[in-house]
């Protein structure tokens, strides 16, 4: 080969390297870290999160993935700050485990919401967005979605056949709402996470524990636990989010981005709800044999909401000290709820 023939041979291979490197830069992955503080056993982790981390990857064809953590970065409290100060690119986690940080999400926590958690979800969804966003408790981070476990109820080691038997008996409870609601109905509160609550209960450090169904089931309670009180819609409820570091998200290209938000927001709250009335079925059918559950009655239940309403009330005023219309919010929300249960 002569020297001129070398010279271009030698530009065409630099070209197409040249190319191949720029197709490789334009086709790279962004990999985010995702916090996990449940097992990976976990229904909110295996039929939630797994495969709404596939989705995310199959719309944008593998440019964006989601990596969850095999072990957590710190505990469950911590888990807003690490997606707000990078330390993990999204991060989820219940709004009560920081008491006093977050006042809005104390609307979708009340007691005599809903059964059904994609009603009591998909309506915190649309409340945060309509008001509550504004009281910017989220500064610093994208929120992916909001959204609840199904209703909560009472389960415990000593019988229970009216509001009046709860008084006395040492409670699990994992947020300042259902703190309040135990402390109303004359229960001792126990703090303790729910990854704690065989520990608690067989230890005889609690006598029963504030849980929705499915928990019961989950964390191996149902030999543990005899008895359980249910009231329509839950005598409280647990808000949760998913966040990812703002600027992590918008360093994602816009067009990723707009195929990414169909997977949010709403549609995201809506598919945790399904997989929480799932597992909550499954959870109740568990019990079947092995806990006597025992529902409220009319009168019991009129009961309950005359003794909670100053609650209810409590909770709305601060609601309200974010400078959000907190009566509003809580009528908004229950309209919703309304309206989603009409649907289903």
């Amino acid at each position: 080969m002569n020297v001129k023939l070398k010279k271009i041979a030698t530009r065409v291979t630099s070209v197409a390297a040249s190319i191949a490197l720029y197709a490789g830069v334009a086709q790279a992955e962004t990999v985010l870290t995702m916090n996990s503080w449940l097992p990976p056993t976990h229904p909110q982790v295996s039929e939630l999160f797994v495969p709404w981390m596939a989705d995310i990857e199959r719309v944008t064809e593998g440019r964006v993935k989601i990596n969850m953590l095999p072990a957590p970065l710190g505990p469950p409290p911590a888990a807003f700050d690490l997606a707000k100060n990078g330390v993990a690119d999204i991060a989820y986690s219940v709004h009560g485990y920081t008491p006093g940080r977050f006042k809005t999400p104390m609307i979708a926590e009340m007691p005599f919401m809903s059964d059904s958690s994609v009603a009591t979800s998909v309506a915190f969804w649309r409340v945060h967005e309509a008001l509550l966003k504004d009281a910017g408790e989220y500064e610093g981070v994208k929120v992916l979605t909001l959204f609840t476990h199904g209703p909560g109820e009472i389960f415990s080691t000593k019988p229970i056949e009216t509001p009046e038997d709860i008084s006395g008996q040492k409670i699990r409870i994992g947020s300042a709402l259902a703190h309040s609601i135990a402390t109303d109905l004359g229960a001792v509160p126990v703090e303790g996470p729910s990854s704690k609550a065989y520990e608690l209960l067989s230890q005889g450090v609690a006598d029963g524990i504030f849980f929705p169904f499915e928990s019961v089931n989950f964390f191996n309670l149902n030999d543990i636990l005899d008895y359980g009180y249910t009231v329509p819609g839950g005598l409280y409820n647990t808000a949760m989010f998913v966040v990812m570091n703002e600027a992590k998200w918008n360093s994602i290209s816009p067009e990723d981005q707009a195929l990414i938000e169909p997977l949010l927001g709403e549609a995201f709250a809506r598919r945790a709800g399904e997989m929480w009335d799932k597992v909550d079925a499954e959870g109740r059918a568990s019990m079947e044999g092995k806990i006597a559950l025992k529902a409220a009655t009319p009168e019991e239940i009129e009961v309950l909401r005359d003794r909670l309403a100053p609650i209810v009330a409590s909770q709305i005023a601060k609601v309200s000290e974010t400078g959000i219309d907190g009566q509003a919010a809580y009528d908004m929300l229950f309209d919703e709820i309304a309206k989603i249960e009409a649907e289903e």
